[in-house]
């Protein structure tokens, strides 16, 4: 299923291989059991650039058209959708901590973003083919035969001039990319692969039970049975991943925990993941178009008939605590009550 993909890109934690291809085909698949989990149409054309947010799993795409675009594999359509650019998107990398995200584009501008309120923080003159963060926070980014390392000095996402490395010959850089625990950066250019040193990019403390630089061939296998056990599931991806086991707290002014903008949202949530389910094809007519439709308003009046029914209930028990106020009122004051 796929055909020409262009970039690739693994998720350790839940197994899954995604891809993009030319025709802007988003492809998951889950390389332990073989399932595509996902596939999803962006819609916008041409895309050659794709990085993982080490964070929350969530697929980062870069457009032509400016725009950049996270996905999952159960929703059909982005989580997020940013103009970030005035022209094609060129490069984006993703901070380990999640909540940064920088981007370059072909008008000549690399920008830091805040993820958590979806915020332009810094904007600097400049291009940049390909960036990465590292483990401990240095971005590199590499146009042309270039490569720089920014490093954030005073903590508050303002990233300076570091270090700067020239190709010999006039080698292009094509993508660059950090070892980790080890102050080492890759660079893959038009004549091969090489590597240069960034004192202070790796993480020096590192827990074995979770990365273990020097663990040996049994090691390896045993952690390898290990990730397969405690595979994530693909519905665990979501923007905060910190929501997954917490409690739904109840809201002020709503007597059973939602209000009415809660249920419309979860609502037009659930009407688009069944406008999005993907239907097997049945035979003797059965796929049929009119068929098809009639198929997709079911399943759409199937997911609003629980939250039509609690609208109802609320309107009915609003209705029932009006009339017993009436009741406890004498007959000359009961005009007075609020409908």
């Amino acid at each position: 299923e796929r055909v020409s993909p262009l970039k690739v890109q693994f998720l350790t934690n839940h197994l899954i291989l995604a891809s993009i291809n030319k025709f802007g085909q988003l492809h998951f698949q889950d390389i332990s059991t073989g399932e595509m989990v996902g596939h999803h149409r962006t819609g916008l054309g041409h895309c050659d650039v794709m990085k993982v947010n080490p964070f929350n799993s969530v697929i980062g795409l870069g457009h032509t058209c400016g725009k950049v675009t996270m996905w999952n594999p159960n929703n059909g359509t982005p989580l997020v959708k940013m103009l970030c650019h005035h022209g094609p998107v060129s490069s984006i990398a993703f901070h380990r901590g999640g909540h940064l995200m920088a981007t370059a584009g072909v008008d000549r501008k690399i920008k830091l973003w805040d993820l958590r309120k979806f915020e332009v923080l810094r904007t600097y003159s400049g291009h940049a083919k390909t960036m990465d963060f590292s483990q401990k926070g240095l971005l590199a980014l590499a146009g042309g035969s270039l490569v720089q390392v920014w490093r954030d000095e005073a903590g508050n996402q303002d990233y300076r001039f570091y270090m700067k490395h020239r190709m010999v010959k006039g080698f292009q850089v094509g993508d660059l990319l950090f070892q980790p625990y080890e102050d080492v950066l890759g660079l893959g250019h038009s004549m091969g692969i090489s590597s240069i040193l960034v004192p202070g990019s790796g993480e020096p403390n590192f827990d074995t039970f979770v990365a273990n630089p020097f663990e040996t061939t049994r090691q390896q296998r045993e952690r390898e049975v290990h990730q397969l056990l405690d595979k994530l599931q693909p519905e665990m991806i979501m923007l905060n991943p910190t929501k997954i086991g917490s409690v739904k707290r109840k809201r002020k002014g709503s007597d059973n925990g939602f209000n009415k903008q809660e249920l419309e949202a979860e609502m037009a949530e659930a009407v688009a993941d069944a406008k999005s389910m993907r239907r097997s094809k049945k035979t003797k007519g059965r796929s049929k178009p009119s068929k098809v439709e009639k198929k997709k308003k079911e399943a759409i009046s199937e997911a609003k008939r629980p939250f039509l029914e609690k609208q109802i209930e609320e309107e009915r028990s609003k209705k029932q605590k009006i009339e017993k106020k009436q009741m406890d009122l004498p007959v000359a004051l009961q005009r007075f009550v609020r409908k």
